[in-house]
């Protein structure tokens, strides 16, 4: 895959995009605290849900806004606008002005990813070649989420917290100039299921709901959505509680919180890279929700695993179970868009994968906050709550996703 010129560009792309994404995540919480002190988790909260919402009211409108101008010019764009937000962030000396450069930071994201996704299919032709290149995606997508924070805690050895904005902003610098060097396909020009219409003539409104209701139609696609909400479920309780879980039921330091995220990713990046392997000899039918039930079982067993008297003997049961989460995480998740170029035509696959894009962060959104309140009650019963909405969402996806519908992949 990597002697691919195109995909290398795209690839390291999004690598240093996603290293500048990180990097702004430590400096949003420094700056943060320098601003609100104690109530730097309140503001910190606030900027995660202004994330979610921009990603689910955006990623459509913006795509449907945009459906007439060439991917590349799109993405470049977007790259553009990031590395400017992120450069004036620094100077935000107000709690709201962090708010409002945030939401356009991430409108810009709901701009640019689902526009990646669409035209990666496209640079990256054949099924194993494009599964191949999904896996590096999530591989980049985990490393972002390792990788960052111990870059961010290198630099600020010899860097103040403001630098850490100017490392986001040259890793959306650098990935703008590696986008322009790609010569990306025109995406062909969908049309309107019902009417014929080309797309770009419907009205917004119609453009908008168009990929939600493409998706909705599809039946190969429907499974997906259920997916989302059981990834969703025990993802959320792993990001939000993994720092209780570690601070306060085991009376750990920042250290092992870092190294229970870096499990949970270990286990999603590992499964991501045998994914190739795996599909050319099952269905996505059986690997997905494979993955959901999974990730499931290990969300109902979280109880257990904070039951254990032993520290030691906790700490890893807990590690065990983010594990497991991880990787049935990748497995339910990464093949989602191999279903989406197979069931959907060449044309559409912007306004669908815009539509995924929203419809995935829709469920985050609900279950993030689910996860915190449930979770000050009581970490236990927030777990089996969790596991349950996975488990009624796995059901659903199986039940959406007959086995006669399944298609070999080998």
């Amino acid at each position: 895959m990597l002697r691919n010129a195109a995909y290398r560009r795209l690839l390291t792309a999004q690598v240093v995009s996603l290293l500048g994404t990180g990097l702004a995540t430590v400096a949003l919480g420094l700056l943060a605290h320098d601003l609100a002190g104690r109530r730097a988790g309140a503001v910190l909260g606030t900027v995660f849900g202004i994330k979610m919402v921009a990603y689910v009211v955006l990623a459509p409108v913006a795509t449907a806004l945009v459906a007439r101008l060439p991917r590349r010019s799109v993405m470049v764009t977007a790259d553009v606008l990031r590395a400017v937000v992120a450069l004036t962030l620094p100077f935000a000396g107000q709690v709201w002005q962090i708010y409002v450069l945030v939401f356009v930071l991430q409108a810009a994201s709901a701009v640019h990813t689902p526009t990646f996704q669409s035209a990666l299919p496209d640079v990256v032709t054949g099924e194993h070649e494009y599964t191949q290149a999904l896996s590096f995606s999530r591989l980049a997508d985990d490393l972002e989420m390792v990788l960052s924070p111990m870059l961010a805690a290198a630099l600020l050895l010899v860097v103040s917290t403001h630098t850490l904005f100017v490392g986001t902003g040259l890793g959306f610098a650098a990935s703008a100039v590696l986008i322009v060097s790609v010569v990306i396909p025109r995406a062909a020009t969908p049309a309107a299921a019902d009417e014929g219409t080309p797309f770009e003539e419907l009205p917004l409104g119609a453009r908008v709901r168009h990929g939600a209701l493409l998706m909705a139609h599809t039946p190969g696609l429907r499974p997906a959505l259920a997916l989302n909400l059981a990834v969703a479920a025990a993802g959320a309780f792993v990001l939000v509680q993994t720092v209780v879980i570690a601070r306060d039921t085991f009376g750990q330091s920042n250290d092992v919180v870092a190294l229970l995220l870096a499990v949970n990713g270990l286990g999603s990046m590992t499964t991501a890279l045998a994914l190739p392997a795996v599909l050319r000899r099952r269905s996505e039918r059986a690997v997905m929700l494979g993955g959901a039930v999974l990730l499931t079982v290990a969300t109902f067993a979280v109880p257990l695993a904070l039951g254990i008297q032993a520290r030691t003997a906790g700490l890893v049961a807990v590690g065990a179970l983010w594990l497991a989460v991880g990787a049935g995480w990748a497995a339910a998740e990464v093949p989602i868009a191999r279903l989406i170029v197979r069931h959907v035509p060449a044309g559409e696959r912007r306004s669908v994968f815009a539509a995924q894009f929203s419809l995935s962060h829709a469920c985050w959104l609900v279950t993030y906050p689910l996860a915190g309140w449930l979770g000050a009650a009581g970490l236990r019963g927030a777990a089996l709550v969790l596991a349950v909405v996975a488990a009624a969402a796995t059901v659903g996806a199986t039940a959406l996703w007959p086995r006669s519908a399944a298609v070999p992949t080998a």
